[in-house]
């Protein structure tokens, strides 16, 4: 079978014009700049008993890496590659020093392909020969090849509209400061002009840096500040901030999963607090109100309820101080609807001391430490994604997929464990619990040997009885010519009773053909 390796990851059933539209919606164009430079090629450490890799095979690896990412999630995505400090060129406005690799000159941007990473993981071969690297800016030169490749950059990132699609430009390179050997105004002047290239770039105007999003009415696009942007994404700071009240019967047990804070005010951080603390907390109490509020840092708000505690003293003194109990509540996936199934005292199975006891002993033989489900991977999953990037790259070999799901069966096999089993099922089973089941399974053999001889005589009787046509010979009266083990055969392949004289059987071979 003949597969198209560009077309591996593709969906070959027709999208219809609202699923087509969302796509354009999210599409993400994207423009790797790659440093070129001699220095790239250096080792990526200094550590001699390491395996020795350049910054350049270093950042092939991870473009190749988020290309295989974005044909599995987001194969309509867009992206280029294009190299600057290169001898040869290769781009629409001809500027020296700059190579875009998998762009013509009036095309569009490429979609990630299997093609594409084939060719992009090999290119540290043949780069040095095919494509070629120099040191773009270098004293006593005004050739300024970082400003070319955004120039480039640019140029690439205008095919798209800039209302449904987002656009990214990485540089990669190893080289914190590219106009370190050029000294005096000419270095001045180049950083000018690059750092106004690149705000030309993202559509920046002035001195202060500020993003743009668009609106959703016809008058062009709305400028935000980068501090007007980080209040509008905030949800949460690291203070309380209370959003309103609610009945204590809101509060639901099952929405405390773990252990509340307790909170009171402190005049020495913040003047004043305790006055206001005493004010809410007071009326909270005299109207049975909690009250709900966001706390947590911006990147995991959490939405807590406070709910305010009295005062309890007795003649020895304070029981309860007075002050707030900050309870963390749930998401809405964190809470669980388990069927609820009443019993009565009688009917509840209960578990001996002996039962408990091993039950612990088995618990503390099996070892899970530092479990958490997080550490396992959907084997499923990683087979699929490991065998569609085998077929597209044509690689020889399938991955091996460890499946992390599966028992230890290692550990379980160590004798403590085994000792610890055995002993907690004869507890609940009893001691003859093996010999029991080895019985029933037995019993199930059994029974299925006879289900296969009576499944073969039905067999041979459906074979005998193929061989004539019984609703002619019903219609012509020629079934009573017929012996009654022939008679039977008709019967048994079709699992009807087979007791009676000839009679009862012709009377029940004709009321099964609707005669």
């Amino acid at each position: 079978m003949d597969l198209d390796p560009e077309g591996i990851f593709r969906d070959d059933s027709d999208e219809d014009d609202d699923n087509v539209q969302e796509r354009e919606a999210n599409k993400e164009m994207v423009v790797y700049l790659v440093d070129a430079s001699p220095k790239m090629f250096t080792p990526a450490t200094t550590q001699t008993d390491e395996k020795q890799e350049t910054h350049f095979h270093t950042i092939v690896n991870c473009i190749t890496q988020s290309l295989k990412t974005q044909i599995i999630g987001r194969s309509y995505d867009e992206v280029a590659i294009c190299f600057f400090n290169t001898k040869e060129k290769k781009n629409l406005q001809d500027l020296a020093g700059v190579y875009v690799y998998n762009v013509g000159d009036r095309d569009p941007l490429d979609r990630p392909t299997a093609k594409l990473i084939k060719d992009f993981s090999c290119i540290e071969d043949s780069f040095m020969s095919s494509i070629g690297s120099r040191y773009g800016i270098t004293a006593g030169s005004r050739e300024n090849t970082l400003y070319n490749a955004l120039w480039v950059a640019q140029a690439l990132l205008r095919k798209g509209s800039a209302k449904t699609i987002s656009k990214r430009m990485l540089i990669f390179t190893n080289e914190d400061d590219p106009f370190g050997a050029i000294t005096g105004a000419v270095k001045t002047d180049m950083i000018r002009t690059t750092v106004q290239r690149a705000k030309d770039l993202i559509g920046l105007d002035g001195d202060e840096i500020t993003e743009y999003l668009p609106s959703a009415g016809e008058n062009g696009v709305v400028k935000f500040s980068v501090r007007e942007l980080s209040e509008v994404k905030r949800v949460s700071s690291h203070h309380l901030r209370l959003l309103g009240f609610k009945p204590l019967d809101c509060l639901k047990d099952y929405h405390n999963l773990r252990p509340s804070t307790f909170i009171y005010p402190n005049d020495e951080h913040i003047f004043g607090s305790t006055r206001v603390f005493v004010a809410l907390h007071s009326s909270m109490l005299r109207l049975g109100r909690f009250a709900l509020a966001f706390y947590g840092n911006p990147t995991r708000p959490q939405l807590v309820a406070l709910v305010a505690q009295e005062e309890v003293t007795s003649s020895a003194g304070q029981v309860e101080p007075p002050g707030m109990h900050m309870i963390y509540l749930p998401y809405s996936d964190d809470i669980r609807y388990p069927e609820e199934v009443h019993v009565t005292s009688d009917d509840a199975p209960r578990a001996t001391d002996e039962q408990v006891k091993k039950a612990s002993h088995l618990l503390k033989r099996i070892d899970l430490k530092n479990f958490s489900v997080c550490q396992f991977a959907n084997p499923a999953l990683q087979r699929h994604y490991g065998i569609l990037e085998a077929l597209a790259l044509g690689e020889d070999e399938m991955p091996d997929i460890k499946d992390e799901t599966l028992p230890d069966e290692e550990g379980l096999a160590r004798p403590g464990v085994v000792k610890a089993i055995d002993e907690f099922k004869a507890s609940v089973y009893g001691e003859n619990y093996d010999q029991e089941e080895a019985e029933a399974a037995a019993a199930k053999a059994s029974h299925g040997d006879a289900s296969k001889k009576r499944k073969a005589i039905t067999d041979a009787a459906s074979l005998k009885s193929a061989a004539y046509d019984w609703a002619e010979l019903a219609d012509n009266g020629k079934l009573k010519d017929m012996t009654v083990v022939e008679l039977k055969s008709y019967l048994t392949a079709h699992d009807l009773p087979l007791s009676g004289k000839k009679e009862a059987l012709i009377s029940r071979i004709l009321t099964h053909l609707g005669k």
